[in-house]
């Protein structure tokens, strides 16, 4: 289904809900719902507003639902789910949705036509919605809006008697808040005072992956307009800021509108992101770069609905979604960011949700991917003197890795890293239990650590500074690394090698895909037979069309379907389910070690394709955050994951269309 598709009363109503929209503000606030409208995620609204940007998300209001009176006949255009049933069913009206450049929804009603256009107002709470009428035959028309409002953290549910609103009234806006947020409307219809609230409206998207999935929203009223005339414009402007009434009006819609389409086309500015493929990934790219209030400077949202900034994901994805966007500010904006949070050598994990609380430091690989960052910035810009900014952080992370920092990571006498358990990005927990074990010397955190040297040693020697020693702890852990990690049976590289409390070493021989980076990172330490031979085994094991599994199907812990309640997916989510960002470093290994053929890159271009026709199942102009080891690859996790757009994107460019 393209994102134009066409509908009516036959069409799959289970496959329109599975397909999604989103809009972003640039400040961490989003709305989003179904090709339909019908919101199949508590995280789904038409206005989720980041009150300490780009997190403390609230969801605000949840929908508009309108509906159409031609004569006494009226004609309902909202989709609701509640217990046992669907209604309204107003998908019946539906002729068209599109998800480019805004969200559209085109509806027919006998002989009227109305047009909704959803948009966000870049760097504000604020969501539009504009409406065109069309009423050739001059019939009798009245139209009313009824918003459903809520004011809840976007991961809770609100019931009844929870959230007691305030409430202030004018004939065309209302005030409606808690103590917590606030919301406004306003329209240029007439607002009427008639509450009530809807209960157990349910999220079916919610309740397949074993959470809550009911809750009440709450209808202050309704505006309402007679339409007269062949065509009218009509709109809801809801905010959480007080707006000015005499501020809004049809030219502010129209004038903000045309603001926002502007700012799109401004990113498709360079020669080699050319054709549609790319123009999506580039406007998929854009809706994960966010202001963060705390450092006014930016950050990298991981993923939508539900992932705030985290450090890990923000550096793996920042050449993709900077670098060969040709977004450079934004690229050092958000190197900066993590740079005046970096703590002991280690850049943070992820900043709290509530914006309050300190971060997380809890990775072991975040830093290491911020000095690749900055490299790559370099390669890119060769701007010196921001490198000379960040060159105390540079030093900071090698020292403290070099001498020993927090969660047990520290530099052994073979010049290899080693760590606590759950600090890799594997790194999922039920309870104490750790669901892929990786304490000790982990094969990608010793490659980006070796990378890591050699890119200061670089950089090092740009600025004039003495790089002696990292040099000689590169080449100790160099001369270690093939011994260390080495599988002569399998011809690849050991997963992991940790040493036991009797001071025996126990190497894990299961087959995932953190040995690829020991290939794709620029400075790597394994002759070029045996990269050709872990890209081989990588193929063979655990690529599929979507990415690389993160276990092999041979082994016996593999899991297959990631799926079910949160518990079952997390036995998955490192344990065979696919992962589309990992195909980014296979594809640079794979045209790395077949040096640059265009018989290599036509194959890895070949394996892009794929994503083509995903940029149009889940997640409208993006791509997801996993999928389903077992064929047929059912995607799943977040509809719009920030590595997964960036690696996908930035291997395109770099490695297969240059």
């Amino acid at each position: 289904m393209s994102p134009s598709a066409t509908y009516n009363a036959e069409f799959d109503h289970a496959s329109a809900i599975s397909r999604e929209w989103l809009i972003t503000n640039g400040i961490g606030g989003y709305a989003s719902s179904t090709v339909i409208g019908e919101n199949s995620r508590k995280y789904h609204g038409l206005l989720i507003a980041s009150a300490n940007p780009p997190v403390d998300r609230r969801v605000l209001l949840s929908s508009l639902d309108e509906e159409i009176m031609i004569g006494d006949e009226i004609y309902r255009l909202a989709n609701h789910r509640y217990p046992n049933t669907l209604y309204p069913s107003g998908f019946e009206y539906l002729d068209r949705f599109s998800a480019s450049p805004l969200p559209t929804f085109e509806y027919s009603i006998r002989n009227i036509r109305i047009i909704k256009t959803i948009f966000m107002i870049y760097g504000q709470n604020t969501t539009v919605v504009k409406y065109k009428l069309f009423n050739p035959d001059d019939e009798d028309i009245v139209f009313r809006i009824f918003p459903l409002v809520t004011n809840r953290n976007y991961h809770h549910l609100g019931k009844a008697g929870h959230i007691n609103f305030g409430k202030i009234f004018y004939p065309k806006e209302i005030q409606i808040g808690t103590a917590d947020c606030d919301l406004q409307l306003q329209s240029n219809m007439h607002y009427r005072h008639k509450p009530y609230w809807n209960y157990s409206v349910e999220y079916d998207i919610e309740r397949e992956r074993g959470e809550a999935y009911q809750e009440d929203l709450y209808n202050p009223g309704y505006f309402e307009k007679q339409i007269q005339g062949p065509s009218s414009e009509l709109y809801v402007v809801a905010s959480d800021s007080i707006l000015k009434s005499k501020d809004i009006d049809q030219e502010f819609v129209n004038s903000r509108y045309q603001k926002e389409l502007l700012r799109q086309k401004s990113l498709q500015v360079h020669d080699n992101l050319k054709g549609d493929f790319t123009q999506k990934l580039v406007n998929a790219a854009d809706s994960f770069i966010v202001k963060r209030s705390s450092t006014s400077s930016r950050s990298i949202i991981a993923g939508y609905h539900w992932f705030a900034d985290w450090g890990r994901d923000a550096m793996i994805a920042l050449p993709g979604l900077t670098l060969v966007t040709g977004r450079f500010n934004d690229a050092k904006e958000i190197l900066k960011t993590f740079s005046e949070n970096c703590s002991g050598g280690l850049i943070p994990n992820r900043f709290s949700d509530d914006g309050i609380s300190p971060p997380d430091y809890n990775t072991v690989d975040a830093s290491l991917w911020f000095i690749h960052s900055l490299g790559r910035y370099y390669s890119y810009t060769k701007d010196v003197a921001f490198v000379g900014e960040m060159w105390k952080t540079v030093v900071s992370i090698i020292r403290n890795y070099s001498e020993g920092t927090l969660y047990g990571i520290r530099m052994d006498e073979d010049g290899l890293i080693e760590h606590d358990g759950q600090l890799t990005w594997m790194d999922v927990k039920i309870g104490d239990m750790e669901i892929t074990p990786r304490a000790g010397k982990a094969c990608e955190i010793n490659a980006l650590w070796y990378n890591a040297l050699c890119t200061a040693i670089r950089l090092g020697k740009i600025l004039g500074e003495n790089t002696k020693q990292y040099q000689k702890i590169a080449q100790l852990a160099e001369s270690n690394f093939t011994d260390t990690f080495w599988n002569q049976t399998d011809l690849c590289l050991y997963d992991c090698v940790s040493v036991n409390e009797d001071m025996s070493i126990t190497k894990d021989a299961a087959v995932r895909p953190n040995q690829i980076f020991a290939v794709s990172l620029p400075y790597t330490m394994l002759n070029h037979e045996k990269k050709m031979m872990i890209v081989e085994k990588v193929k063979e094991d655990l690529l599929t069309p979507y990415g690389l599994r993160s276990l092999s199907p041979k082994d016996s812990r593999y899991n297959g379907r990631y799926r079910g309640d949160r518990d079952c997916r997390d036995h998955a989510y490192h344990n065979g389910t696919v992962w589309p960002w990992l195909l980014g470093p296979f594809i640079t290994a794979h045209v790395k070690v077949n040096n640059r053929s265009p018989l290599g890159r036509e194959y890895c271009r070949q394996l892009l394709v794929n994503f083509e026709a995903h940029l149009d199942e889940v997640g409208i102009g993006t791509i997801s955050e996993v999928f389903d080891g077992d064929s047929p690859h059912r995607p799943g996790g977040c509809i719009s994951q920030a590595w997964s757009v960036a690696e996908i994107l930035r291997a395109y460019v770099e490695d297969v269309n240059v």
